[in-house]
């Protein structure tokens, strides 16, 4: 069904113009409900902004941004803080993807896993794979995210802080730009009246970012002795795994009514909510 919407996404048209910023891109132009768009450089998701050049920081500057909401946890910011848009307020809601699993682990494998010093992605997904708590988490983050009562409060807080910021654009981002930030920005797209298509199209765009990475992970727990559940868990924690989005949307459906009941719900959006965010981002 969205198959279509993807394969014209380029990533060329899509992606901002910076160099050292990783899955950055802007939902504006995004159609929605009543033939209305997103307006550009007012919502934008990108992976973390460790590795940001100054001239990357001068461009997001010129775009306005009044917010940069960091969903990382602090463990995930050893050695990898951000580096501050000049004029941006920087706020940190930290939404754990493992859930019950991941608080019910012990420090020590959480050290095993994300390390004491400094947080390296890449090590972290060849010592994942391996993982059993990690490969439970990998296969189960989506329900997490939308229907574990702690994700769903900080998801509904990230909402009150773009309610709370009446002028500017607002960046939001996590580790690698896909899972915490997909989900937000699926559930964004859905309060500003977005298709199921389209919400889909953009969450599975980050795919297309990430391709290369997951061929190269998986070659390399292959040659580790890595099976299919060692490589599923490679692209649970590079790509973004769309087919199990679905299934949570879905499941949204199924327990709430609709994708609107739900942001009326745990997401704790009013209809004046809603007005707000319509009026203030779509055009």
């Amino acid at each position: 069904m969205y198959t279509q919407w993807i394969k014209d996404m380029n990533p060329d048209k899509i992606l901002l113009p910076v160099k050292s910023i990783i899955n950055a891109r802007d939902l504006g132009g995004y159609e929605v409900a009543g033939g209305l768009h997103v307006k550009h450089n007012m919502l934008i998701r990108t992976a973390h902004l460790a590795d940001a050049t100054d001239k990357d920081l001068q461009y997001l500057a010129k775009l306005n941004i009044a917010k940069v909401i960091d969903l990382r946890q602090e463990r995930e910011k050893l050695g990898k803080e951000d580096r501050m848009i000049p004029g941006a307020e920087y706020v940190c809601v930290p939404i754990d993807a493992g859930g019950g699993t991941a608080a019910q682990a012990s420090e020590e494998e959480r050290e095993k896993l994300i390390g004491k010093k400094k947080f390296d992605i890449r090590k972290f997904i060849m010592v994942a794979a391996f993982n059993e708590m990690a490969q439970k988490i990998g296969t189960e983050m989506y329900p997490t995210l939308l229907f574990y009562s702690e994700c769903q409060q900080q998801f509904a807080l990230l909402f009150q802080q773009i309610l709370n910021t009446e002028n500017g654009a607002i960046l939001f981002h996590c580790t690698q730009g896909k899972d915490r930030t997909g989900i937000t920005s699926a559930l964004l797209l859905a309060a500003l009246g977005a298709s199921r298509e389209t919400i889909v199209a953009d969450f599975d765009f980050t795919n297309q970012i990430y391709a290369k990475d997951v061929r190269k992970f998986s070659r390399r727990v292959r040659f580790m002795g890595g099976k299919e559940k060692e490589i599923a868990t490679v692209k649970a924690f590079i790509g973004a795994n769309t087919e199990n989005f679905i299934k949570a949307l879905d499941t949204i459906d199924e327990r709430y009514g609709s994708m609107e009941a739900y942001l009326k719900g745990p997401m704790k959006l009013t209809d004046a909510d809603l007005q707000t965010l319509r009026e203030r981002y779509l055009e």
